[in-house]
Formats: C-alpha cells, sequence, structure tokens
C-alpha cells in the first residue's frame, strides 16, 4: 500500500477522477443554463477543495500520523495546513474541472448556449 500514500500517481489520478465526476453529479441536479453552470462550477470547486483537503488528512492518517500528534498543533493550524494541501492540490483538479464544466453545454437539451 506504499503506493497509495508515498506514490504521486494514485493520489493525482483520485484527484482527476474526482475533479471529472463532481461537475458531471451536479449537473445532474442542476437546471441547464449560464447561470446554474456558473453555480456548478463554484460548487464544484468548493466540493472538490474539500475533498482533496480530506483526503490529505486521511493520507496522513494512513502513513501512521495520529489525530493526537495533529490535535496538538491546534485545530486552526491544522485546517490551515490541510487547506494549503487542498489548495497545491488544485494544480491537479483545477484544470480538469475546468474542461468538465466547459464541456457541460454540449450535452445541453433546452437551454442554448
Amino acid at each position: 500500500m506504499n503506493l497509495i500514500a508515498d506514490g504521486l500517481i494514485l493520489p493525482a489520478a483520485c484527484l482527476a477522477l474526482l475533479a471529472w465526476v463532481v461537475p458531471k453529479l451536479l449537473s445532474m441536479v442542476l437546471p441547464e443554463g449560464v447561470r446554474p453552470l456558473i453555480v456548478n462550477a463554484l460548487l464544484s470547486t468548493v466540493i472538490l477543495f474539500a475533498l482533496s483537503t480530506a483526503f490529505f488528512s486521511l493520507l496522513y492518517a494512513w502513513k501512521g500520523v495520529g489525530w493526537d500528534e495533529l490535535a496538538g498543533f491546534g485545530g486552526f493550524a491544522n485546517i490551515v495546513f490541510f487547506g494549503k494541501l487542498g489548495l497545491i492540490a488544485a494544480l491537479i483538479w483545477a484544470p480538469i474541472m475546468v474542461l468538465t464544466v466547459a464541456n457541460l453545454p454540449r450535452g445541453w437539451v433546452r437551454a442554448v448556449w
């Protein structure tokens, strides 16, 4: 299982897959149109940021960093630390998310782009 936590390929692939799936799932719930498309992009950004932050905290737990060790730094420090990792991960998921959201109008039936 070192490939999961030590390697870059599997975490990056998971984040890339999430960047494709999240906007697609939101497009099934949101109506067609330009404003819902913008809402989809904003919601996808927030959701992917939260998922990537949680993903990195779980990777730290997977590698053996205990929650008691993290609690020693304080809750706010952990939020900032893992938040930074989530923002850095946006280098992986943001371009894929933008391309996925930009491609959504191709499947519209009622609204016109």
